[in-house]
């Protein structure tokens, strides 16, 4: 069986020599074979060059133009392109186990499901991205998704990354091209709308590298955010209640705010908001830092969970009013969020 991997990429030079020998080295079946398809967009730090070095040495490895520079349209050329039964999405900010691949093939192969994967695993290399990926799985930061459960073994509305058989690609149409984020969990999305199934497995291990920065962090989730309106736009409905969770919140707050202005019992309550979740921040930080060993890293935690929840509901609140009322067409974005570097990366 030949197994097609297809990867979006733009400006990685730091580390696409790795992630090019983390797949290469992919303990697969021996009747198998597998063939790699980067959709570059367009890299100018050199990503380029040391991807046509690379391929010079491998025929697997195929380079794409991809010059949208959006992930979604780079993973659809890529699909075209390829010709494997399988077809398997990878990162390039993601380490996997080297038998990632083989794991993928043998889930899809055993559960029959439409697209499968491994849970969204967080390691850090750095402080800041160290206390990222000591929080991104927990509850109150993540929501509580079933995605992000290193244990979990089931049927779930989205997974990370993912694994399909070729014909089911073709039925869904692809990625949306028009959306510059969420286009995984858009087309986890549609599979389950269409009556297929979502598979995750602790057997398939990948270990995803977080932002570096607090302010790359809050970059990435006002995307998040904004893009998940736009999916909203398009189906008439969310696929998880808890993406309202922190617009709410950040909502709220923001009425508060004003409501103060003219009644002071407003600001009483904001004031009782913000200590109440700074001291669930600062608590949960610490309970996550001491079981962890790394309690150096607990004056990150309130920035780091904060991030999370403030850029994640901020955009999905300019979500709102950008495409549902203002009327703003997903293949239409604003240019703020489609030309900043982080925003053409991969998830």
């Amino acid at each position: 069986m030949l197994v097609s991997i297809i990867v979006p990429c733009r400006n990685e030079s730091d580390f696409i020599d790795r992630f090019i020998y983390n797949v290469l080295e992919q303990e697969i079946p021996p009747d198998d074979e597998i063939e790699i398809l980067i959709a570059d967009g367009a890299s100018d730090d050199g990503t380029r060059e040391q991807l046509e070095k690379l391929a010079a040495q491998d025929d697997r490895l195929v380079i794409l133009d991809n010059p949208s520079q959006i992930v979604s349209a780079g993973l659809n050329l890529a699909i075209r392109r390829s010709t494997g039964e399988v077809v398997v999405r990878l990162d390039v900010h993601t380490e996997y186990a080297s038998d990632y691949v083989a794991q993928c093939c043998a889930a899809l192969r055993e559960t029959g499901a439409d697209n499968v994967g491994g849970p969204w695993v967080a390691r850090g290399a750095g402080e800041v991205a160290t206390a990222i990926a000591q929080v991104f799985g927990n509850r109150w930061v993540s929501g509580g998704g079933k995605a992000h459960d290193p244990n979990y073994e089931g049927y779930l509305d989205a997974v990370y990354l993912g694994c399909w058989r070729r014909e089911t690609l073709e039925t869904l149409g692809g990625f949306d091209d028009s959306l510059v984020r969420g286009q995984d969990s858009e087309l986890n999305f549609r599979i389950v709308l269409a009556g297929g199934g979502v598979w995750q497995t602790p057997k398939i291990r990948s270990w995803y590298r977080p932002r570096s920065s607090v302010r790359d962090l809050f970059r990435q989730y006002l995307q998040y955010g904004y893009w998940k309106v736009a999916a909203l736009k398009k189906h008439g409905r969310t696929a998880s209640l808890r993406q309202l969770v922190p617009a709410l919140f950040v909502s709220g707050l923001a009425i508060l705010t004003l409501s103060g202005l003219v009644w002071q019992p407003a600001l009483t309550t904001l004031a009782a908001s913000v200590l109440w979740y700074t001291g669930v921040t600062l608590a949960i930080g610490c309970n996550t830092c001491w079981r962890n060993g790394c309690v150096r890293l607990i004056r990150l935690m309130p920035a780091v969970i904060a991030a999370f929840h403030f850029g994640f509901g901020l955009g999905y609140l300019w979500g709102l009013f950008d495409f549902l009322l203002v009327g703003r067409s997903p293949s239409a974005p604003l240019v703020a969020l489609t030309r900043s570097p982080e925003s053409v990366k991969s998830k």
